[in-house]
């Protein structure tokens, strides 16, 4: 059963100028306040793209692993139709127990993606971490990764339109307005976005799904995957 939390951040802890918003009170308590949100959003990140980037990729457990990581899990993430919460109050400390995340591994493959989703974004599903993260592998494994990406051998050139329609294609329970497709200025393939309900039902996206904002190229790149 999932657990949520109870107690949120009083009134009197506010800034002033929130109080004196008037109407954008509510907005300004609805943006830190855990388990207030309209859906859900699933993404899924290609990690061969973010070990070919620079930086903390180049230490990352799931980039030095020997393991072939294709498409993992980086986040559940709390969304309104417009906007999202974030880094959200709660009445204890948001710390996620080795145990729990020693779980989460195999599909999150860094202690430290698992630690910052939580505090990110598990803080504002209004769920402790041990219901939070059941949630997000219950999403996880709703989806059926098409085969052609299970562990490409040479790089993917391909449309953002073409890794949705393997993806409509694969989970016939899809439709386009619940899928949207994220790319990087380096033109890679960065993750797949599914909408899914507060009751972990695939639902339409709102407007921060809009593909246009995410990705316009016609051709992206999808590096292959590490190892065998």
């Amino acid at each position: 059963m999932m657990k949520p939390y109870r107690k949120t951040k009083p009134l009197h802890r506010l800034p002033l100028a929130l109080l004196l918003c008037g109407t954008g009170i509510s907005q300004a308590l609805a943006a830190g306040i855990p388990g207030k949100f309209d859906y859900y959003v699933l993404a899924l990140s290609w990690s061969p793209s973010f070990c070919a980037s620079e930086g903390r990729a180049k230490k990352s457990p799931q980039c030095s692993s020997t393991r072939p990581y294709a498409f993992v899990l980086h986040g559940l993430w709390p969304q309104f139709e417009k906007g999202w919460p974030k880094d959200c109050a709660t009445p204890r400390k948001p710390w996620v127990p080795s145990k729990l995340i020693a779980t989460m591994l195999d599909i999150m493959p860094a202690r430290g993606l698992v630690i910052h989703q939580y505090k990110k974004h598990g803080t504002c599903s209004g769920l402790d971490p041990e219901s939070y993260f059941k949630a997000a592998r219950a999403t996880f494994k709703t989806i059926k990764i098409p085969a052609r990406y299970l562990h490409p051998q040479k790089p993917v050139l391909v449309s953002p339109r073409e890794i949705e329609n393997d993806f409509l294609k694969t989970n016939h329970s899809l439709t386009p307005d619940m899928i949207s497709i994220s790319c990087g200025r380096n033109k890679r393939l960065r993750e797949v976005r599914i909408c899914f309900s507060k009751g972990l039902e695939l639902r339409p996206c709102g407007v921060n799904e809009t593909q246009a904002k995410l990705c316009r190229l016609d051709k992206i790149v999808m590096p292959p995957v590490r190892g065998r």
